[in-house]
């Protein structure tokens, strides 16, 4: 009997891609959760850093439905090196159920990365705290470039709370239009 050394790599394969639409341990998606509400315009107000993104300033996120009943995502900032827009579109997709704030974004193939909404404010979907798989990943998410420091203090306050270091935030400039 031949055995086919690929089917030993399939289950390690599938270990590795629910890894990346993992949840970071200690932390909940929103529930509930409203698409229709949710979609549109954000801006972001702070991150930590990486490298898709060093650089940028003046960063939108922008969502809206896809005809398969997934989410377009155009993620755009301008680099003052390059004194440029860069622009980045994706899809993504629920992981569990509509009702819950976590998603599984693409923007390179059948590669996907969690997107976990960890706090919204339910009320008005005005501003929200997004962490990716793991603690490396982290944005402050706002409905306009500037949110109270009330707001900021609140946000900051609870990623701390969930094991995030916080030191790390990187504060959007959105000052000067372009």
């Amino acid at each position: 009997m031949k055995l086919d050394i690929r089917l030993l790599f399939l289950p390690l394969l599938g270990l590795l891609l629910q890894g990346c639409t993992s949840v970071p341990e200690g932390v909940k998606p929103v529930s509930p959760f409203d698409l229709q509400r949710y979609l549109g315009t954000w801006y972001e107000v702070a991150r930590f850093d990486h490298r898709f993104e060093r650089g940028l300033s003046h960063v939108t996120a922008t969502y809206t439905v896809r005809d398969d009943g997934g989410v377009n995502v155009v993620n755009r900032g301008f680099s003052a090196e390059k004194d440029e827009w860069d622009e980045a579109q994706g899809k993504a997709y629920f992981v569990d159920d509509a009702n819950t704030g976590h998603l599984k974004v693409s923007f390179f193939g059948p590669f996907y990365a969690s997107y976990v909404i960890m706090k919204l404010d339910q009320q008005d979907y005005q501003y929200a705290l997004v962490t990716g798989p793991d603690r490396d990943y982290l944005w402050i998410l706002a409905r306009s470039p500037a949110i109270s420091e009330a707001t900021i203090s609140e946000l900051v306050a609870y990623a701390q709370q969930k094991g995030y270091n916080t030191d790390q935030l990187i504060w959007v400039e959105h000052e000067q239009s372009r």
